[in-house]
């Protein structure tokens, strides 16, 4: 079974002291949860991430340094060193002790949407930041997704389709089991609106299925989250899906006890 993954994108929220208190809450109460979970014999029952604002960085790795929390950053330039003005390298992120990364969010992929740059583009810049992130040890979380509009002309599988194949022919199928995948219809970020369980599972499965073809393994193997406004009340339904390895979380992830109920949720994901 693919251990899940819980992973808090607080994105551009919080002072740094309120950021430092939300850190020691979590995770006072993640600790308190993997004890729960070892006498019930579901020690490291799933995993968990943080992905706070680049500035916090120092804060987050001296907190979380020597527990079983990860943590990683919201983006990463799709360069090693240079003259790009406020851009991070995976060699800066590996100083602080990064797990991961996230790569693709919508809400990025928007601004850069309003540079005009077409969705072919997008998916290269998507490509080369993966490149980066690997050549570094850093787990990619590669964001997918449709917007609304593409939602409503029924064209969900052919937008997911497209970043998989390029991806694939870039490096080819096989170095995607370094990666995970987070299924995010840009409809329901933020928005209260959430995919229904079964719309998720439909999603994840057609994205296994289309990794499948060119490798069964990785296929097999590769994790695929859920992120768009997953809270306490839709998490354990969405996660019980056969293809949803977790979640990827928002507002929810900002409140120290509606996040760890949904670390909770993943957990439970794994009691067979």
């Amino acid at each position: 079974m693919r251990k899940p993954l819980v992973a808090g994108n607080w994105k551009m929220n919080n002072p740094i002291e309120s950021s430092k208190i939300l850190l020691e809450n979590i995770l006072h109460q993640s600790e308190l949860l993997e004890s729960m979970l070892a006498k019930a014999g579901q020690a490291s029952a799933m995993d968990v991430a943080i992905f706070p604002p680049s500035v916090y960085l120092k804060e987050t790795q001296e907190i979380l340094t020597g527990s079983s929390l990860h943590w990683g950053t919201q983006n990463v330039s799709a360069y090693d060193e240079g003259a790009y003005t406020g851009e991070i390298s995976a060699s800066m992120l590996q100083g602080f002790g990064c797990d991961y990364v996230l790569i693709g969010h919508s809400e990025r992929r928007c601004l850069y949407e309003k540079l005009e740059l077409d969705q072919f583009v997008l998916d290269q810049i998507v490509a080369q930041k993966y490149d980066m992130a690997t050549s570094h040890n850093l787990t990619p979380i590669i964001c997918i997704g449709e917007t609304a509009e593409d939602y409503a002309a029924g064209k969900t599988e052919e937008v997911i389709a497209r970043l998989l194949d390029v991806l694939i022919k870039h490096k080819g199928a096989t170095a995607l089991s370094q990666t995970v995948f987070a299924y995010e219809p840009v409809w329901a970020i933020g928005t209260g609106k959430s995919a229904t369980p079964e719309w998720a599972q439909d999603v994840h499965s057609f994205m296994r299925d289309r990794i499948a073809k060119h490798d069964k393994s990785t296929a097999e193997s590769l994790r695929i989250i859920y992120g768009g406004s997953v809270n306490t009340n839709n998490a354990a339904a969405i996660f019980s899906k056969e293809d949803v390895d977790g979640g990827l979380i928002g507002g929810a992830s900002l409140n120290v006890d509606d996040f760890i109920q949904i670390c909770f949720a993943a957990a439970l994901k794994t009691k067979t």
